[in-house]
């Protein structure tokens, strides 16, 4: 590790961390809190997968879309109008949006092939944009002057890496440049994130094997084909075995750094506060 004793942290001129874990446990909440202080570099991976990686892809679905509209393809044609993605380092909307659900069309739902080539174009994003990490680590600090930074990471990150390989190409790239930190959740969050996944369920990125896997068995259990299906049914159905499928991958990425609790991370109010987790967690060690 980076760090690998409390005092190593604690005299560290420059902290580079790597914050990892379920949607929902806090990670943008201590982002928020160490960037409000002005002295740490806050980089958002869903902020440059929406802005950098997968910004044309949202673009063209959108120009698609209104060419279908007399008026809108004529202002397109005649290079009168221009669409863009709203994107913000708290809100990965626009990206959710363009990946969809799979099911039926006439319930906002795209087709099982389409759906997949979008999910392939996340995955090479956020991939793409966790490769930047060291980039963006650097230039916070010969750019802007910020001594610290950290790397808010989206909940996916657990199915592009193989972290009990000791050897996998981006958990050694990443824990090089940052300590790797896990916010781990508890059954009553993951209760709480399924509640709260249920009352509003949004697109997510899968490992294409689960996925394939989790489609299938869908398919099977309800004995319809895949135009028939509800899309809010299909993603809530899979939601709770994502959660399952992700926590054994995300303790294995734990080894190569330290785990927080979300009730720690919950109760952080201020960078000192965010010094005595890390400490108190390498301590634990």
């Amino acid at each position: 590790m980076l760090y690998p004793t409390a005092d190593a942290w604690r005299a560290a001129p420059n902290k580079r961390v790597m914050v990892f874990g379920m949607s929902g446990l806090g990670k943008t909440h201590m982002s928020t809190i160490l960037r409000d202080t002005g002295n740490w570099f806050h980089y958002s991976i869903d902020y440059r997968i929406g802005t950098r990686y997968m910004g044309e892809y949202i673009v063209n679905s959108c120009i698609k879309a209104a060419m279908d509209h007399p008026y809108l393809r004529e202002m397109l044609r005649q290079d009168a109008i221009y669409l863009a993605p709203n994107v913000h380092t708290h809100d990965l909307g626009a990206v959710s949006t363009y990946l969809g659900k799979p099911g039926n069309a006439d319930a906002g739902g795209l087709s099982f092939e389409e759906y997949t080539v979008r999910q392939d174009q996340f995955r090479e994003a956020e991939i793409a944009a966790l490769n930047d990490t060291r980039y963006f680590a650097d230039r916070g600090q010969n750019l802007y002057g910020y001594p610290h930074f950290i790397c808010d990471t989206g909940g996916s990150i657990c199915e592009w890496v193989e972290a009990t390989d000791d050897s996998d190409t981006l958990m050694s790239k990443l824990s090089a440049t940052c300590l790797p930190v896990w916010i781990k959740g508890n059954d009553a969050h993951t209760s709480e994130l399924i509640s709260r996944f249920d009352k509003s369920p949004k697109p997510m990125a899968y490992q294409p094997t689960f996925l394939a896997k989790a489609w299938g068995e869908y398919l099977s259990e309800n004995n319809i084909s895949g135009n028939e299906v509800n899309p809010n049914s299909f993603v809530r159905w899979t939601y709770a075995r994502a959660l399952a499928h992700r926590q054994p991958r995300y303790e294995a990425m734990a080894r190569w750094g330290i785990t927080v609790n979300a009730d720690e991370v919950a109760g952080l109010k201020s960078a000192a506060d965010f010094d005595h987790l890390i400490v108190e967690a390498i301590g634990r060690m």
